[in-house]
């Protein structure tokens, strides 16, 4: 390669042509303290070039390609998960000014590691190994994306590695006891409850769901429709979550028997208290008020010196009542629902689209979990058995 000369503040200046744009050659302009800095650099260029990399982008930032990632999501998700997506990223907002070329998987981990000292000021607790999951594949998705326009070449989040000992977010469903609780206890948020627990709906389905959606000849629920929050308003879109959503759920005699004898009180099955679609609020206030009710018939207050081992005798006693039940969320009694298949022995691509999964592996995830966990409980039923017969003096 030949030299060049050196410029006034002592670099070294080269060129390189790029090619011919709109009848004018184009050119990138290199500087470098040394000859063989410069050599390099025209080398690297001329390397990318032959793989289809765009040079010109090369100050392109990471920022600017999360802003064309979010852009592109936000026309296919629904309000919420955009929110959701947008909240997670900022995470990473120390990387955003930094040429996404120059990024390598180290200063990813590096955030990545920054982010597992922090807590989480919302609930004051860390984050959990799902959440980080979730960041992860959005960084990979918004690297991929620079690759698919030919601005970089390799993934630098593909390799960002979250430790195994991480507490895991809770994702499970009711025991029988549990379960016992929601069939049982009359609520105005029962009829929600049973709902999600014995069709597996998600929150988004319930609300807009009207009684013509229910056959309860045909033992049936047509989901077609969802409800998505925007700034705490419903707002109903015609199609489900995904065409995956939109599905005909089969529901057991349980819940056939308990819907048949509810009063059907408008169009909606679970309206808001005016009768109307709830909204966030509203929803928020309705399962709060369930969950004290629970707790106050079937809360352990044995631990409570203020209760005096029993539940208080009002629910609107000034002093807050101690939440001693789980806090269970519409997303256990849709696990609940995904559970209750798998132990009936329903197979897994009936079960995917009972759940309204859009993938499959989704499906399989859950039914591979639920497979390890109640083999693991099988055999510590067989250790019970064997250490019984053991005590007792017989032969194992």
């Amino acid at each position: 390669m030949t030299k060049n000369k050196k410029r006034l503040d002592g670099r070294i200046q080269s060129k390189v042509f790029l090619g011919n744009y709109n009848g004018k050659k184009n050119y990138k302009y290199v500087y470098g303290k040394t000859q063989k800095e410069v050599d390099n650099k025209i080398l690297e260029i001329k390397i990318a070039m032959k793989k289809g990399i765009d040079t010109a982008a090369e100050r392109d930032t990471m920022g600017d390609w999360a802003a064309q990632w979010l852009k592109q999501k936000q026309i296919e998700v629904s309000n919420g998960r955009y929110v959701s997506y947008n909240s997670k990223l900022q995470k990473l907002k120390n990387l955003f000014n930094v040429p996404i070329i120059k990024i390598r998987t180290q200063d990813l981990q590096n955030e990545f590691t920054a982010i597992l000292s922090e807590n989480n000021t919302a609930n004051g607790r860390y984050y959990s190994k799902g959440t980080l999951k979730e960041l992860k594949n959005i960084a990979v998705s918004i690297f991929k994306l620079a690759i698919d326009n030919r601005v970089i070449d390799y993934n630098p989040a593909q390799s960002i590695r979250i430790p195994n000992g991480m507490r895991v977010s809770e994702k499970r469903s009711l025991t029988d006891e549990e379960r016992s609780w929601i069939i049982d206890f009359p609520h105005r948020a029962q009829r929600a409850a049973m709902i999600m627990m014995f069709s597996g709906l998600r929150r988004g389905e319930l609300i807009p769901l009207l009684w013509n959606d229910i056959n309860l000849k045909n033992s049936s629920i047509s989901v077609n429709k969802s409800v998505e929050f925007i700034n705490g308003k419903p707002v109903v879109k015609d199609t489900a979550k995904t065409k995956s959503s939109i599905r005909t759920v089969y529901i057991p005699k349980i819940l056939v028997e308990f819907l048949s004898k509810e009063k059907h009180e408008g169009l909606l099955v679970c309206p808001s208290a005016k009768g109307t679609l709830m909204s966030e609020c509203a929803w928020k206030r309705l399962w709060e008020s369930y969950l004290t009710d629970l707790n106050h018939k079937y809360g352990d207050f044995s631990n409570n010196a203020n209760a005096m081992g029993k539940a208080p005798k009002s629910k609107f006693n000034p002093q807050k009542t101690e939440l001693t039940i789980p806090r269970i969320t519409a997303h256990w009694l849709r696990h609940t629902f995904i559970t209750l298949m798998y132990l009936s022995g329903v197979d897994i691509l009936t079960a995917k689209e009972q759940a309204g999964h859009s993938d499959i592996k989704t499906t399989m995830e859950i039914y591979t979990h639920l497979d390890k966990e109640y083999k693991q409980k099988s055999m510590l039923k067989m250790d019970e058995f064997l250490s019984g017969n053991d005590k007792k003096g017989k032969k194992v």
